[in-house]
């Protein structure tokens, strides 16, 4: 049953990304503003994905419970993960495209695309969600320092500033209080947060589309370097993430939606970082794409665990 579903629900994410390519290609958008579509996925939707998901749970102590365990598994789990890669790749350290293989075989894209796959594999545990947000939390702690150093190998990235004044992190001080105190919002206001969070996956696809119109397609399957980091996000990180928590004394949804989010493809900030820091911003583009094409397959195959 899970393998169907995650493979009808990829399937559909991926024709989001069908009209942005056909925008690029027609040259209705062009190539360079790209990055404008990004800052608004990063800026606008993705805080207000944060909201949307934290709003799906009860306040309750099991719940926060919870949630602290979703915060420090992955957030532990992502950081050893990392550091592992970061020994294995230290001789190639000096060649940017290992640096971004490094980060590529690890963060994924859990919200983006976490979301909905959550929504169709768990429909009777809305809580899931909110693990998606605290999934992306973690790995953007991580990424806007650890992550960033390594790309750039610029030890000022390694701060406690870079560490929390990043989108995820703001749309989590937004999320907490609203949720210890079971806020009601304005409906209106509760419907412009749903509305712009569910606009994450359509936003992040569409740009997908519009960034494979603007690249050739053998630059993205030519790269046996390319396969190596999707090997490694797609396949590697969710069995050794199944085998650790296998052994872990929490709820069996928890352990689902953490598995399930460690399949999700190479995420997209992957490129976002490349970009910032103006390193390896095609290698990153490619790993990306390849990751999402190819997770029509690796993310129904590994959901075949979940029985």
């Amino acid at each position: 049953m899970s393998f169907f579903v995650t493979l009808t629900t990829v399937a559909i994410l991926l024709l989001y990304a069908v009209p942005g390519y056909l925008l690029v290609k027609s040259r209705a958008v062009k190539g360079e503003h790209i990055p404008n579509f990004s800052k608004l996925l990063l800026y606008v939707c993705s805080p207000c994905m944060i909201v949307y998901s934290f709003r799906k749970m009860q306040f309750s102590a099991e719940s926060v419970k919870n949630l602290v365990l979703c915060f420090v598994i992955t957030l532990v789990f992502q950081f050893l993960m990392l550091f592992l890669y970061f020994l294995l790749f230290r001789k190639r350290r000096q060649d940017i495209l290992w640096r971004i293989v490094n980060i590529a075989a690890v963060f994924a894209n859990c919200g983006f695309l976490g979301i909905p796959i959550l929504e169709a594999l768990l429909p009777t545990h809305p809580e899931a969600v909110a693990y998606s947000s605290i999934y992306t939390i973690t790995m953007n702690l991580l990424g806007w320092s650890f992550g960033m150093y390594i790309v750039s190998l610029d030890k000022t990235y390694i701060k406690p500033r870079k560490m929390f004044l990043n989108p995820a992190s703001i749309g989590l001080f937004i999320s907490i209080p609203l949720f210890v105190f079971s806020v009601s919002l304005p409906t209106q206001i509760e419907d412009m947060i749903t509305l712009l969070g569910k606009m994450c996956t359509p936003l992040c696809m569409l740009i997908m589309g519009m960034r494979l119109a603007t690249v050739k397609i053998k630059d993205i399957f030519c790269d046996g370097r390319q396969y190596l980091a999707v090997v490694l996000k797609q396949i590697v990180f969710p069995l050794v993430a199944f085998a650790l928590l296998f052994f872990l004394p929490i709820s069996p949804v928890l352990k689902q939606a953490i598995f399930i989010l460690c399949a999700c493809p190479v995420a997209s900030v992957v490129q976002n970082y490349a970009e910032l820091l103006g390193k390896g911003n095609d290698k990153a583009a490619n790993m990306v794409l390849l990751g999402t094409i190819i997770s029509i397959v690796t993310l129904p195959v590994m959901c075949l665990l979940l029985g």
